[in-house]
Order: structure tokens, then C-alpha cells, then sequence
């Protein structure tokens, strides 16, 4: 029996500590090498500030041995709120191989070592939740999306084990909340999904060494996640919405929830089928 379906502890025959290595030293490089090219591309306010961030996740996909499978069509709207769940800080990695878009982030990950740089430097917004500057964080987004840039929102508020997805934040949709026909935003939901590794269906023992969530310590989870194998992720673009079709940020929430949670919902059903 294969050790993927056994719940066998994880061992050299999946998780490799070289492969970690070799794997980390090519990202550090990659990113060293990069990260005065986009300081000077934003600096400046040049399209290299756009292109570097898509340029730098494509191509730490590929070192992380990331199979990326999309389905359906990103929105090409300006701007474009896409909605998606949250598995993994390599969501980061997947989604901006895939968006011309900024992430909306917690204030905590701008503090975060390297990450916190990398994120300021691909134009993240980061918000403080019960925050008495949530006016102005508000209006922060609402002039990016007026500007016209896209965003990425992760509205669980965190990320889950990879198996369900948590109820959305309503708040976090008071950016679109009253935008009219004149200010168009489309909002376009977004499930992700870990569910291959070398090509076989992630087993349930298996996909919390790919989820990051609850007390998880992230520099052993890290490691152990980049020693594996090709991890195939499939993306899920939904049909767009309009986001004054909706009469609240709550019936926002709970329609986005209710396409990406079906989408996530789908794609463990295959993983199941498959396996």
C-alpha cells in the first residue's frame, strides 16, 4: 500500500531534508537577487513594480516543485476584488504567480521576518482588525480599487486546515459595500485547493504537513513542506459578480462563501475519487 494512504510518519521518502536545502538556497537567492530590482521599480513608480512580483512567484513556484492547475478565468476587470480561502502562506505564492493584483494582509505579517519586506514591497495593504484607524485602512483600499488595482482578500481571517472553510468576515467586505453601477468593482470568488503530491490524492493524514493553521510553528512546517515532491494545487476562478448587485457586505459574504467553499467542496470530492 502506498505510504500517502497509510498515515505512515513523514520520512525521507516524501519530505526530503535536502531537497529542503537546495530548495531554500535557491529561493533566498532568487529573492536576494530581486529585491533591489522591485525597491527601485516601486520607488520610481515604474510597470517593473507589477511585473517583478508575478515574475518572482512564477518562478518560485517552479522551485518549490508547485504543479499550479487553474480552472475558469481570472477576471481581466479593473479593478477586481478576488475572494479566496486561505490554506496556506503559500497562497501567496500561487496566487501571485496567477494575479496582477495586491494582497490585503494582516498588520501582524508586515512585522514578519523577510516575508513582512517582501509583502511591503509587492504593494501589500495591511489592515488592523478592530482597529481605531479602520476608516482609514478603508479608505486606503478604497483608493487602490478606484485607481484601479485589483486585490486579493482572504476574508476567513486566517488560514484553515485545507479540509473546510470558515465563515467570512463581513467586515472585510465594507470596502465594496457602496460602490454603485458608476464605480464598478467585480468581486470573483477563488478556491484553492492542495490535492496531489507526485500525482497521487492527498490522503486526510497528509494535508496538515501542507495547511498551515492554528499553533503550527512555521520555520518546521516550512521545511518540511518545500522537501516534498511536485504538489499540484488547482485554482478555481468563479463567474464574477458586480458588487452593487449585492444590498450588504454580509449577503456579499455569504455568496462568495457559498461559491468557494462549493468549489473547495468539489475539488476534495475528486481528490476522494481519485483516490
Amino acid at each position: 500500500m502506498n505510504v500517502l494512504h497509510t498515515g505512515c510518519p513523514i520520512d525521507n521518502r516524501l519530505s526530503s531534508p535536502v531537497r529542503s536545502l537546495v530548495r531554500l538556497s535557491a529561493y533566498l537567492t532568487l529573492t536576494v537577487a530581486l529585491l533591489p530590482i522591485q525597491a527601485i521599480a516601486v520607488l520610481t513608480g515604474t510597470r517593473l513594480s507589477k511585473i517583478t512580483p508575478i515574475l518572482y512567484h512564477r518562478l518560485c513556484a517552479k522551485i518549490f516543485g508547485f504543479q499550479i492547475r487553474t480552472h475558469g478565468c481570472a477576471s481581466l476587470a479593473r479593478p477586481t476584488l478576488f475572494v479566496s480561502n486561505h490554506v496556506s502562506y503559500m497562497d501567496i505564492t500561487v496566487l501571485g504567480s496567477l494575479l496582477d493584483a495586491s494582497f490585503i494582509a494582516k498588520a501582524e505579517v508586515s512585522k514578519w521576518p523577510l516575508f513582512g519586506l517582501l509583502g511591503k514591497l509587492d504593494r501589500t495593504v495591511f489592515v488592523q482588525r478592530r482597529s481605531p484607524r479602520a476608516a482609514e485602512q478603508r479608505d486606503e483600499i478604497s483608493g487602490r480599487l478606484s485607481d484601479g488595482d485589483s486585490l486579493i482578500l482572504f476574508p476567513e481571517g486566517t488560514s484553515a486546515d485545507g479540509l473546510h472553510v470558515l465563515p467570512f468576515k463581513s467586515a472585510l467586505f465594507s470596502v465594496a459595500e457602496h460602490r454603485g453601477p458608476s464605480e464598478p468593482l467585480a468581486l470573483q470568488p477563488v478556491s484553492i485547493s492542495y490535492s496531489h503530491l507526485d500525482g497521487i490524492p492527498l490522503s486526510r493524514n497528509l494535508l496538515p504537513h501542507f495547511a498551515w493553521y492554528g499553533e503550527m510553528t512555521m520555520v518546521p512546517h516550512l521545511f518540511t513542506f518545500v522537501g516534498f515532491g511536485v504538489v499540484t494545487i488547482d485554482v478555481t476562478f468563479h463567474e464574477p459578480a458586480l458588487s452593487h448587485e449585492f444590498q450588504s457586505r454580509k449577503r456579499m459574504a455569504e455568496y462568495c462563501h457559498q461559491i468557494v467553499s462549493a468549489g473547495a467542496s468539489r475539488s476534495s470530492h475528486a481528490k476522494r475519487l481519485q483516490g
